[in-house]
């Protein structure tokens, strides 16, 4: 065998593998739209109070992408990988504990430790994946990654209507009467829903370790980066790249935030009045929506300009939020779960669009556009207040801001800001 094949092996191996840790956090990240009305229902939370589930979950980004970066640049990418498998299965295992305190900061302790996992993995899975195999077909290899991380964006909200939501929720005056120990027990008992699906994604984990553990000594071929570069501050004053970064803290937070209250949503008699774990279940279209849009769009931008697309999605996902939050029934319904489809292309779109022209900055300027991904732990706080304060309906204005804020973008980068 020549040193070629022998070196082409453990890639071909390891590229399976590695699509595989998409579909894993997309399925565990999307979790937290069925954890939100068990959570808000069990301890008696306002919305604002219960979108600090999202907040602990993408906070991490702001947190840990840095270190995460650093940990690659030491030890390389399987063993980050083992790093972040490892992380993310220890805040799997740590809703136990939280389930038998039956306390709401224990669930937003291991959603934060969850979530770190899930950044080493983002950190060190997305640029492995580009280097195992040619340059020519990279392109190819991560358009397939990114769709397992939509089916598992779509899988995930079926899991959660089955195993968190099937004994749907209680209503706060059920609760109201109980002495403080009958609460605490009941608490406990319901949270027995919540710990079960973490157990098995935590096992899935370990035997991702297992598999990972072989490739330990793995290593890719890169080319070394340069030496400096442009500082920080010096490449935040290229419009297309920092405005690059606000649409995705714009983008992410819209993102999350509709799919945070959309069970709620739907249980609105005013909606759908759905049960719980219907409910829940049409949270997967949402997801699923924006799976479909993925390979739709990825034709449309094979003939158009990708800022005048990222223009039409965004303004169409604004127009429909807005439509919903103003209508009724099943209209209301159909507009806000049609809001996915619009989602499919934009994380991507803006990405590509802010990095164009960088260079040997490329890879400072990717990560500063993944730091930006911590506005999905401040637009969705945002968003509850305002569901407190005036209703879920009128909180779906939020993100429709957020998403003219994006397609103002998108119209900038295609007539005014040159890479």
């Amino acid at each position: 065998m020549s040193a070629q094949a022998a070196s082409a092996a453990p890639r071909q191996a390891l590229l399976p593998w590695t699509v595989s840790l998409f579909f894993a956090w997309g399925l565990a990240t999307v979790l937290i739209d069925s954890l939100v009305p068990k959570l808000k229902a069990l301890f008696q939370l306002n919305y604002t109070e219960v979108m600090l589930t999202q907040f602990c979950f993408f906070l991490a980004y702001l947190l840990m992408s840095l270190p995460a970066g650093a940990l690659l640049a030491r030890v390389g990418y399987v063993r980050s990988i083992l790093v972040g498998l490892i992380v993310m299965a220890g805040g799997c295992l740590l809703f136990t504990p939280a389930a038998k305190a039956g306390t709401y900061a224990g669930f937003l302790l291991a959603l934060f430790v969850m979530a770190s996992g899930i950044t080493q993995l983002q950190v060190a899975a997305n640029p492995l994946v580009a280097l195992l195999g040619s340059t020519q077909t990279s392109h190819s290899r991560l358009n397939l990654a990114q769709a397992f991380n939509a089916l598992g964006t779509f899988v995930g909200p079926l899991l959660g209507s089955w195993l968190i939501l099937r004994n749907g929720l209680a209503a706060p005056a059920d609760l109201a009467g109980l002495a403080p120990e009958a609460l605490a027990a009941y608490r406990r008992t319901q949270a027995h829903d919540v710990q079960g699906l973490f157990w098995g994604i935590a096992a899935g984990l370990a035997l991702l370790v297992l598999l990972f553990w072989r490739f330990r000594s793995f290593r890719a071929e890169v080319e070394r980066r340069q030496a400096g570069g442009t500082p920080v501050l010096e490449l935040l004053c290229r419009p297309r790249l920092a405005l690059g970064i606000l649409s995705i803290f714009l983008y992410v937070g819209a993102e999350v935030s509709i799919g945070s209250v959309l069970t709620n949503y739907l249980m609105l008699p005013a909606v759908l009045g759905l049960g719980a774990a219907s409910a829940g279940n049409c949270v997967s279209l949402y997801w699923g929506g924006a799976m479909v849009g993925r390979f739709i769009g990825s034709a449309v931008l094979r003939r158009a300009a990708p800022g005048l697309v990222l223009a039409c999605c965004a303004t169409g996902a604004a127009l429909l939020a807005c439509t919903s939050a103003l209508g009724a029934g099943l209209f209301a319904a159909v507009a806000i779960l049609a809001v996915g489809l619009c989602n499919s292309i934009m994380f991507p779109t803006i990405f590509s669009l802010a990095i164009e022209g960088l260079g040997e900055d490329t890879p400072r300027g990717s990560s500063m556009l993944c730091v930006a991904i911590v506005g999905g732990a401040i637009v969705p706080v945002l968003t509850g207040h305002v569901a407190d304060q005036a209703g879920l309906a009128w909180a779906l204005l939020v993100p429709a801001l957020c998403y003219l804020g994006i397609a103002g973008y998108g119209l900038l980068a295609r007539y005014r800001l040159s890479p």
